[in-house]
């Protein structure tokens, strides 16, 4: 990975344009588009651009320093991160992730910074959500009976995804499936609710 490929993949991390990149470094669009291009290997503005994508000179020009230990918040912009569910199980603990190792989706709706994107794993929520969709949870989102939500067991190292169903003074999380066994789990103490589902993306 060269400072080119630095450049462009911090910016996009941060939902940044070129243009608005070029305007915190004081420089043309077209100098941005220049040095994500390659033609331009050593920029005079470095200090500028390590400050305006959130990194060090030397990260930049080398791939090395402070950026290798640092981190940016879980949601740049209109762009959220998308996590494992074993992630999504102490999302509430970390909330931020390398942005080279980070694969961003754009959000189309309203959500809080916290918010994050993972992939349906099983057959639990058939037939409304299929393996492979991609579901955006909201841990700052109010929940309610009838809500989908990413859940965390006790006894569990990763989280779930399931309806979550109030009964008067019970709660349970419940599996959509018809054939699924144990289709409600009770949750009374044992259970960590890690956010809200507010949208979903279908896979093809």
């Amino acid at each position: 990975m060269d400072i080119a490929e630095r450049v462009r993949k911090l910016r996009k991390a941060l939902g940044m344009t070129q243009y608005q990149l070029a305007d915190l470094v004081s420089t043309a669009q077209t100098s941005i588009q220049k040095l994500e291009r390659g033609d331009t290997k050593n920029p005079r503005n470095i200090e500028a651009l390590a400050k305006a994508l959130q990194t060090t000179p030397e990260f930049l020009r080398f791939g090395v320093g402070d950026m290798d230990n640092a981190t940016v918040v879980a949601s740049a912009g209109n762009y959220l991160p998308l996590i494992s569910m074993v992630q999504a199980g102490v999302w509430t603990e970390i909330q931020e992730l390398p942005p080279l190792d980070v694969e961003l989706y754009p959000c189309p709706i309203k959500c809080s910074q916290h918010s994050f994107i993972v992939r349906v794993e099983g057959e639990s929520m058939l037939p409304d959500f299929r393996p492979g969709d991609l579901i955006y949870v909201d841990p700052d989102a109010q929940v309610e009976n009838g809500s989908y939500v990413v859940a965390r067991l006790d006894d569990e190292n990763q989280a779930t995804f399931k309806q979550l169903i109030i009964d008067g003074n019970k709660k349970y999380l419940k599996a959509l499936n018809p054939d699924w066994p144990n289709k409600f789990v009770e949750i009374n103490g044992n259970c960590t609710i890690v956010g809200k589902v507010v949208f979903t993306g279908k896979a093809l």
